[in-house]
C-alpha cells in the first residue's frame, strides 16, 4: 500500500471520527432538547419524550455515531477541494433526506401522528449540518485535508 494511499485513509477516518463525535453530541442535545422542552410544551409532540439510557435510546445513539462516520467519510469525498456550495448542501441534504424521509415514511404507514416525524426529519438537516459545518471548520484550520 502507498503511502498517499495511507494518507489518504488517515485523513478519512479522521472526517468520520469527527463528524461520528458531532453527531453523537447532536443526538444527545436534541434528545434533551425532546424530552424536556418539545414533549413538555407541545402536547402534540409528547411522543419525542423518551426515557434516557435504556436500549432503545442507547441503540440510536450508535446509529447516530454511525451514520456520522460514514457521512464524514462521504463529505470528504464529495466536497473534495472544490468551493461548490450545492456540493455541500447536496451532501448534507442527501443523508438528512434519507434518514428525515424515512421517518415521516414511518408514520404514514403507521397510525402515529406525523408532527413528531417531521420534528425527527427537521432534526436529520441539523445534524449532518452541524457536522458538514465542523469538517469544513476542521479543513480551514488544517487539522483535515480535503480529498484531491
Amino acid at each position: 500500500m502507498s503511502i498517499d494511499l495511507r494518507a489518504e485513509r488517515l485523513e478519512s477516518f479522521k472526517a468520520g471520527v469527527i463528524a461520528a463525535f458531532c453527531l453523537t453530541f447532536a443526538f444527545v442535545v436534541t434528545s434533551l432538547v425532546n424530552s424536556l422542552v418539545l414533549a413538555r410544551l407541545f402536547p402534540a409532540l409528547s411522543s419525542l419524550e423518551i426515557d434516557m439510557l435504556n436500549w432503545h435510546w442507547l441503540v440510536s445513539g450508535a446509529i447516530a455515531c454511525f451514520s456520522g462516520l460514514l457521512f464524514g467519510v462521504t463529505y470528504r469525498y464529495i466536497i473534495r477541494s472544490d468551493k461548490n456550495p450545492q456540493l455541500k448542501a447536496g451532501g448534507v441534504l442527501a443523508f438528512a433526506l434519507v434518514r428525515g424521509l424515512a421517518q415521516v415514511d414511518i408514520a404514514f404507514s403507521s397510525a402515529y401522528p406525523i408532527l413528531p416525524f417531521i420534528v425527527l426529519g427537521v432534526e436529520s438537516i441539523l445534524w449532518f449540518g452541524l457536522a458538514a459545518l465542523a469538517l469544513d471548520i476542521a479543513m480551514q484550520f488544517g487539522w483535515l485535508k480535503p480529498f484531491q
